[in-house]
This record gives structure tokens, sequence and C-alpha cells, in this order.
């Protein structure tokens, strides 16, 4: 095994939703959720994908899972590609990948008891034979996620949002996965549970050396989890680099948005809030050029008409943005009035 490979490597990767049928039945355009999405996570670290609601943050995770079908692009497990494999081998693939979704609630069956929900992938896999052998993986893996061992006869309905999202995760544990997707895993509980539950998966990830794939909104949350992070503005993702890196230098006008609207705990320390104009354009149209041009601040004319590409910026860091190679002689931010009228 190659520890210097990537344990999941996503190139390219879009995602383009078909909208409803046209006057004459044909198709009346595409939803461009995911447009172009690259990149990789080392076995036993974590990369935090961010940015505001809609941005294809999920669709990207599904879409690594294939509970969504790729448009295009190419999705790579420990070096083998799994976007295009035959379904009867993806099921098996799909042992090593899991994933914990945002509502602990609605995510398990309130008909089953914990013990049938955490239960239910090590029978589909053929990982125990006997109730006494399953009853046995069952009370480790509640054993690991901090749960009593007697709460596999209680139902969902009995626990509290943290205590179910523990059952989440020991529900993603149970095959044996290398890789768990956190889909907004903690957006939905309260701000003392959230430390709780990413505590948990730092504790797991040290223990059992997992992959994560954290997808948040939550900044504040991301810097105590994260090795990595990728920043998605539209379908893109417009920077990436290391968390320290990131949350200390960021490059993109976006980036700086968003780390801005963090609180700061000191009172003393100010810092200066960026407001962004407008909401976020429609996916169906995006925007030509760079895709945040219609609310950045720093917008030029050459972010109108001309993509930006993710070129490096320093080690490891990568910035979708012109004012990386442009002489700040040539740029003219557009004036307020310019700027809102395009929002």
């Amino acid at each position: 095994m190659n520890e210097a490979r990537p344990l999941l490597e996503v190139r390219g990767l879009k995602k383009h939703f078909l909208l409803g049928s046209g006057l004459f039945g044909g198709a009346s355009g595409y939803v461009y959720a995911v447009d172009g999405v690259t990149f990789a996570i080392r076995r036993g670290e974590t990369l935090s994908l961010v940015g505001e609601s809609g941005c294809g943050k999920s669709t990207v995770g599904r879409a690594i899972l294939r509970l969504l079908e790729p448009t295009a692009g190419e999705v790579h497990l420990d070096g083998e590609r799994i976007d295009n494999i035959p379904f009867a081998k993806l099921r098996q693939t799909r042992r090593r990948m899991q994933i914990v979704f945002q509502d602990p609630f609605s995510s398990l069956d309130p008909r089953q008891r914990i013990r049938d929900v955490i239960a239910e992938p090590i029978i589909n896999f053929g990982l125990a034979h006997g109730a006494g052998e399953i009853d046995d993986l069952v009370a480790s893996l509640l054993d690991k996620v901090g749960l009593p061992r007697d709460a596999m006869k209680r139902f969902p309905h009995e626990f509290s949002g943290g205590q179910r999202q523990r059952i989440g995760i020991a529900r993603a544990l149970a095959p044996g996965s290398d890789l768990i997707i956190c889909d907004e895993a903690v957006s939905a509980l309260d701000v003392s549970v959230k430390a709780q539950i990413v505590n948990l998966l730092s504790d797991l990830q040290d223990e059992l050396g997992l992959t994560l794939l954290f997808i948040s909104h939550d900044l504040a949350i991301v810097e105590h989890l994260t090795h990595h992070v990728a920043v998605m503005y539209l379908g893109k993702i417009v920077e990436i680099s290391d968390r320290r890196t990131l949350f200390a230098t960021p490059h993109h006008p976006y980036t700086k948005a968003l780390l801005s609207a963090v609180p700061v705990p000191d009172p003393k320390i100010k810092r200066d809030r960026v407001i962004l104009r407008g909401d976020v354009p429609s996916p169906i149209k995006p925007p030509s050029g760079c895709r945040f041009h219609t609310r950045c601040p720093l917008a030029f004319d050459r972010c109108g008409h001309e993509e930006p590409l993710l070129r490096s910026v320093g080690s490891g860091h990568f910035s979708a943005c012109h004012l990386d190679d442009t002489p700040m002689d040539d740029v003219r931010p557009r004036a307020p009035e310019e700027q809102k009228s395009l929002a």
C-alpha cells in the first residue's frame, strides 16, 4: 500500500442537473451545481469543503459516493477509478466509503432499534455471522462513539440530536470504512454538542486512521478539525490550502469575506468586516468570467469575461483570482454603482 498516494482523488468533477422540458419537448437548460472540482485527500487527513448554502458542496459528496451520478470527471479511491465501475463492484467499494448526513433524525429509520440500525451494514457486507457476533460488533461501535451498550434496545426518538448523530457515526464506521463524508454533520446541533461531535471525529480519526471529507459552512468549526480547506463558490473551488495558511493569509476575496464573518472570541480584537453585495447568482445561468465578479468588491474589467484558473500562490496554496497574476497598476476596481448593477 502506497501511503504517499492520496486515498481520494477528484479530478474535474461535474454534476449538471437537467431542467424540465422546454416548449417543444427539448431540455430547457441545466443547473450547473458542480462544474469542474479537483482536489485530493491523503490517508488519515481531513479536507473541509466550505462555502455558502447552494454552492454545490453536498452535491460533491454525493457524486463521489455515486448517490448522484457524475456528469463528467473522475473519482479515484486508493488509486482505483470508481466513478465508472459497474454497480455490482461499486457495492463492495462502498464498504470503504460512508456518509454522515446533516439531519441525525431523518437519516435513521424510526421503526428500527439502534441495534438493527448499526447492524445493517455489518449484515449486508457479511462482516459477522450469528446474533451474538453481530451484537458484540454493535456494542464495540457504541463504545467507540461514547454511547452506552443498552442503547441497542432503544429507538431513535429516545435520543437527543447529538446522540443520534453519534449513532449515525457508528453506522458509518460499521463496515470498516476508510473514508467518511460528513455532510454538514454538525450544523443541526447546539453549539456545545457541535464541539463534542467534532472532538469525537478527531479522536476516531487518530484511533482508526480515518480520512474525512468534512462539508460545512461554519469556518469556526472547520478551523479546529481540518488539515486542508477548499473554498467553493457557485460550483467551483476558488481557493485551497492547508488550514494554517488559509486562515492566516487568505488570497481570494471570497475567502476573505467568509473569514471576516467568523466571530472573534476576544472583544478587544477588531476584524474588518467584508460585506458582499447581492445574492449568490443562479447556477442555472452562472456569470461569465469569474463567477464571483458580480459580488466582488475588488472586481475589474478582466473578471467579467475571463475565467480565472487555480494558480499556485505559495507552497500547496492555490487561488482562482485574477488579482494573483495582474499588476496592480492594471487593476481598476469597479465603482460601487457598477458593482450594484451587476448584483
